[in-house]
């Protein structure tokens, strides 16, 4: 892959993000924001979407982000969260390996138990990908994750850059649609549109949602008085 137009390499190393976005995360003297000019819808997709999931982070007790829930499998909100960053962290570390490999995730038990922790990891992830230059998006990558339940060699196939940020957005609103309904059990309200695609949204927006039922993302009742949620 040509690195010339990779303005400020970003990558991630024994868990921690590279000297490069760490510096920016860390330094108190930088102003708050580091995007470039040049920042693309991309980014700006993905900025806003670990600001949401900051947002949420920041309106839970420790005691509700690492509850397990019987209703959902025992899982916790800990647990998604950590699994979305974890996706995170495989494409930035894949950007200085010439691969993203989504099977070999850090997997990180710190951030699914230490909500402070998570928040700091969230917002070093955010800070790295907006150190990227934009033509960089278009770069050739190859990914490899395994998909086949019964042979054991992963599936490796070709793609850009900018097609696995759009994958890692698209996974992560997922698995917050999963988190309102975890949040929703414990009558915890969610940030507005929350776990809510965007062109769902849209969807609604034009008027054409049927009244009677409520978005997932709007979670601001207990359970007992919603309607079950439409899939997004």
């Amino acid at each position: 892959m040509n690195r010339s137009i990779l303005q400020d390499r970003v990558s991630v190393a024994g868990g921690d993000l590279s000297a490069v976005a760490l510096a920016k995360a860390d330094d108190p003297g930088r102003p708050a924001s580091t995007r470039p000019a040049t920042i693309s819808p991309l980014q700006d997709a993905i900025a806003e979407v670990l600001r949401q999931g900051e947002s949420l982070l920041n309106s839970l007790r420790d005691e509700d982000y690492t509850r397990k829930l019987p209703v959902v499998f025992g899982s916790t909100i800990g647990g998604h969260f950590r699994h979305c960053l974890d996706h995170f962290q495989s494409l930035l570390q894949g950007l200085d390996a010439d691969e993203i490999n989504y099977d070999h995730r850090q997997r990180n038990s710190r951030i699914e138990n230490d909500r402070a922790f998570a928040l700091t990891e969230t917002n070093r992830i955010l800070r790295a990908f907006a150190s990227i230059s934009r033509p960089f998006l278009d770069c050739p990558i190859n990914v490899r994750s395994k998909v086949n339940y019964e042979l054991d060699a992963a599936t490796l196939i070709g793609s850009s850059v900018g097609r696995e940020l759009m994958y890692a957005v698209a996974h992560t609103i997922h698995h917050y649609a999963l988190i309102a309904v975890m949040c929703a059990v414990l009558e915890i309200s969610v940030p507005t549109g929350f776990g809510v695609a965007p062109s769902t949204l849209q969807y609604h927006a034009r008027g054409m949602r049927d009244s009677s039922h409520s978005l997932v993302g709007n979670v601001y009742e207990p359970l007992s008085s919603r309607q079950q949620p439409k899939a997004a």
